[in-house]
């Protein structure tokens, strides 16, 4: 390890004198970063798949992979993947598009989903989209370990989210025409650093990481 650290700092000495505008890559900082198993959502295995694949659809709508009225390839949509986009200072998350007043306007992103059967969201019997309320609980989570400003006006104290703490539960619901119930079923994430965050998705092997860095 000493001889790549001193190999890597001959290599940067050279290269500046040569170059004397040469930096070598900006380092991004995380600020905070957790994993969940999308195996575990739930005890029973086909309810568990139907979480697994509303919480994957949902990440596939916010990267903008798949629009309402797309085929959605299941098998594709369970690879490995990684997402990722980026809030400028003051910029919020919303995880749907009706949100509260104070909101306004404001929003930057959303995951550009309704969670319903039309955007091609599964049902274990119950509801459609079951399982979206367990990644909202990861970002709620995550953007509060980050010390980023987080709302989360409604909370999931009615069946506990397994791997994340009771606190952090999140509840999401979305129905055509009831914004008032919408808006406070819902998770905003405020940039309230004065440089731009990336939150970032990765899934592989049946973990899905969140992760927020400083860029």
């Amino acid at each position: 390890m000493i001889q790549d650290l001193v190999a890597a700092i001959i290599l940067y000495t050279q290269t500046s004198l040569e170059n004397p505008n040469f930096a070598l890559p900006k380092q991004e900082q995380v600020l905070a970063s957790r994993e969940i198993s999308l195996e575990t959502r739930y005890a029973n295995p086909s309810v568990n798949d139907v979480m697994k694949d509303n919480i994957l659809l949902t990440l596939a709508y916010l990267n903008g992979d798949i629009k309402p009225g797309t085929k959605i390839d299941w098998n594709k949509l369970n690879q490995n993947s990684h997402y990722e986009f980026k809030l400028a200072p003051k910029e919020t998350f919303a995880f749907q598009d009706d949100v509260l007043p104070e909101y306004e306007n404001k929003v930057a992103f959303t995951t550009n989903a309704h969670f319903n059967a039309q955007d091609g969201f599964k049902t274990d019997g119950y509801l459609y989209g079951d399982g979206v309320c367990h990644l909202a609980s990861l970002l709620n989570w995550v953007a509060r370990d980050a010390k980023l400003d987080v709302k989360s006006p409604t909370a999931h104290d009615f069946a506990s989210i397994p791997e994340v703490p009771k606190e952090y539960g999140t509840s999401i619901y979305y129905n055509s025409g009831a914004k008032d119930v919408n808006s406070a079923q819902n998770l905003y994430i405020t940039n309230n650093q004065e440089k731009p965050v990336a939150l970032k998705f990765d899934y592989e092997n049946g973990k899905l990481k969140f992760s927020i860095s400083e860029i």
